[in-house]
């Protein structure tokens, strides 16, 4: 934090976001007097129409369901603040702030007026109505990479060699067995009948011994590559899953932990992608269940071609910029 307020010194404007706002609040907007807004992935304000990204989900038919929601958004908010209650008030006095209580420490950019941007499209996940004003989902924010970008020639071979594959990658998830998690990967391709492009770039596969039919690469853009693909299988991260919607092709979720399984009931809720698969629970015949129904259900994929059209339609972008000229000036 330290270092961030160094970064953010000499700086017009700051957008807080994750694990720094709180401490950022206090350091950054009120120490240093910067302007300043909240830019987040994860719409992780209380509201009564859903339940916290990171606390599970009560049944559809479940009583008090609204107020379980909203409560679960506070319990979250206040958990999260704890991780900060001894190192704000330290950081407060290296500035000549006031001191605060523990309990103040969650509370400074509940006070403040300034916007709270979500970076996702309202097509995904609508803004509640019971949100305040300041609370703007702008669209998703991607960060196109793939112009002047050329594939390898074996990734264009294998690509053009067959049908369209199933990408199966873990982003930064790292499994406690690479190969028994290869194995079980190629074991679902083979009973759905699918070939595949399997990232390893972070330890959770091996490319040693795959099979003609399955393709190891280590990085490819997620915009240039998942429109190529029959269907997307991933952790749930909410960039990769932004990519996999983007791309009009249905997806596969295998969530880890923290916002993953929130992204895969929000996935499987809008009908572009079968029920998420827990890594914990994974197995071979589950995973071949659901690639199988991903590439085979029409209605599915009709439906993800939907949405993969409507937020390329979409500016998170400039929406956000719209948003920060409007409170920042311009």
């Amino acid at each position: 934090m330290r270092d961030s307020v160094a970064a953010c010194r000499d700086a017009d404007a700051v957008v807080l976001s994750n694990e720094a706002i709180i401490p950022g609040f206090h350091q950054i907007a009120e120490a240093l007097g910067a302007p300043h807004c909240t830019g987040l992935l994860q719409p992780v304000r209380p509201t009564r129409a859903f339940p916290s990204p990171f606390t599970p989900a009560l049944p559809r038919w479940w009583p008090l369901r609204g107020a379980y929601n909203l409560a679960s958004h506070h319990l979250f908010l206040r958990a999260f603040a704890h991780f900060f209650r001894g190192v704000v008030p330290l950081l407060r006095a290296e500035h000549g702030l006031p001191p605060i209580s523990r309990r103040e420490v969650w509370r400074g950019e509940e006070a403040a007026a300034a916007p709270i941007l979500f970076g996702f499209s309202p097509s995904v996940v609508p803004r509640p109505r019971d949100w305040p004003p300041r609370a703007q989902v702008a669209g998703y924010w991607f960060l196109d990479t793939h112009e002047g970008w050329q594939p390898p020639e074996e990734l264009s071979a294998f690509l053009d060699a067959g049908p369209p594959p199933v990408y199966v990658g873990f982003g930064s998830m790292v499994t406690r067995d690479p190969q028994a998690a290869t194995e079980l990967v190629l074991e679902a391709l083979r009973r759905s009948g699918q070939r595949g492009v399997l990232l390893t770039s972070s330890g959770a596969f091996i490319e040693e011994g795959l099979p003609g039919e399955v393709l190891a690469v280590r990085s490819a853009p997620h915009d240039w590559l998942f429109p190529r693909m029959a269907a997307v299988v991933h952790h749930g991260g909410a960039g990769t899953t932004s990519a996999g919607l983007r791309a009009g092709v249905p997806s596969v979720l295998v969530p880890f932990f923290a916002d993953q399984p929130f992204w895969g009931r929000t996935v499987h809720e809008l009908g572009v992608g079968p029920r998420p698969v827990p890594h914990k629970r994974l197995t071979a015949d589950r995973l071949a269940a659901a690639i199988g129904r991903a590439v085979s259900d029409e209605a599915m994929r009709e439906r993800a071609a939907d949405l993969g059209e409507r937020i390329r339609a979409e500016d998170g972008v400039g929406r956000a910029l719209e948003i920060l000229k409007g409170h920042f000036g311009a």
